[in-house]
Parts: C-alpha cells; structure tokens; sequence
C-alpha cells in the first residue's frame, strides 16, 4: 500500500505583541491567532525583551506608552540583537510620538484606538515585504551612484560600506533605484513602496528623511533623492 506524505507546512510567523492593557493585548492577540499567527505577549519593556531573546519574533506590535520603559527604548533594544519588524501602537492624535517611533526604525504604526482587523492587515502587508517569497520573486541587483542594493540578500551598501536600513527604508531605497529620474508624490510612494491606498503621509516624509541621512554625504543638502516641490520626491544619481 502506498504512502501518501502531506508536504510539509511552513512554520507560522511569530509575532510578539507587548502592551501593558491586558484587553488590548487579549484583543490583538485573539485576531492575530485567528490569522493563523502564532502570538507571544508581554506586558511591559523588560518582559518583552525577554520573551525576544528567548523566541525571537518575526514581527513586534508594540506599545509606545510602557510602563518603566517606553516603546522606544523596547524597540532600539530589540534591533541591537538583529532587525525585526516593528509595528508601533500610539494614542490618536500624538503625532510627535508616532513620528518618533518611525525615527527609531518602525516599521509602521496604528493608532489608538484601532480596528484590530486593520491591524492584522498591517501585520500582513509588512511581513509579507520581510520575507521573500517564491510567489515574488526577488529582482536583479540595482546599482547607481555608489549604490548598490541586492534584493534576493536583503542587503545594501554605499561605496561598499555596508547600510544599515530598516525594512521599509531598504524597500524604499530599492525603489527609488529602480526609478531613476522620474518624481513620485508621497501619495505614489505609499502605494509602491508600502502597498497602502490609505494611511498617514508623513510615514513617507520620515522614511525618506532617515534614508537621506544614511545615503547623502550631506543629508542637509540632499544631491540624490531630491524633493520636487508640489510633487515629492526624485531619485537623481548624477546628483544634480
């Protein structure tokens, strides 16, 4: 008699969810387990920490206001021992402290309160950028201007010296290679970039401040991505 063997299922990503309310954290991590994720909680900055190093996540829904230790200090912590996506959860409203978040290297955030089913969607869209697939696969290296970006290895380099880039920043900058000369809006770049028809546009203008100061000799006087006033943004690498 024959055997038949199942081929084996991928193992599901592994997302940290880290909040101090525990029905906010109850909530979030019933969706997430729902979507078939499986869900790790903590409910302030050292537990987190902990519970990363222990099983490291492959995404993090964090809280900005923790306890002790905020959600930006969780985060710089977490990315000292290697990248992981960070989606940030901020009251409404405090648009200094969701800007924050994505200056320490956020992938995205949500707001307070949120739609736990937006969330999920968010968790989707950004792990499904961290991880190549062989439904998407990687395109060819891109190089211009002393830059050099490998797709398939997920890595970036400036006259050979290796970047330091966020998920969404590698992405961006990527995009911008691939699209040299031509000028996007922020509007463009949100649905290129991130895969959004929707969402805060200043996400758009920090990524690209944060890519500027790791790409630029001088990110005051950007010569390579250069702003296009009343529309956004050019990639120019003969930096005219």
């Amino acid at each position: 008699m024959q055997q038949s063997y199942e081929p084996e299922r991928p193992a599901p990503a592994r997302v940290l969810v880290v909040d101090d309310d525990p029905t906010v954290a109850e909530v979030v991590a019933g969706y997430l387990d729902r979507a078939g994720y499986a869900v790790d909680r903590a409910a302030d900055g050292p537990a987190a920490l902990t519970r990363a190093a222990a099983h490291r996540p492959d995404l993090v829904v964090l809280d900005l206001m923790l306890p002790g230790m905020d959600g930006l200090e969780v985060c710089r912590r977490m990315r000292e021992s290697g990248p992981v996506p960070v989606i940030m959860l901020t009251a409404r409203g405090d648009e200094d402290d969701r800007i924050l978040g994505l200056e320490v290297g956020a992938d995205d955030y949500v707001t307070k309160p949120f739609s736990p089913r937006e969330l999920v969607l968010r968790v989707e869209s950004v792990l499904r950028r961290s991880r190549p697939t062989t439904a998407r696969p990687a395109s060819a290296p891109l190089a211009a201007a002393g830059l050099s970006v490998d797709p398939a290895a997920r890595r970036a380099t400036k006259n050979g010296a290796e970047l330091a880039l966020t998920l969404r920043e590698f992405d961006l900058l990527a995009f911008f290679l691939r699209h040299p000369g031509r000028a996007y809006g922020r509007e463009d770049l949100m649905r290129e970039v991130w895969g959004w028809d929707f969402g805060d546009l200043s996400t758009v203008t920090v990524h690209v401040r944060r890519l500027r100061g790791k790409v630029e000799d001088d990110p005051a006087r950007p010569r390579l991505i250069q702003t296009v006033w009343g529309v956004g943004y050019r990639f120019e690498p003969g930096g005219e």
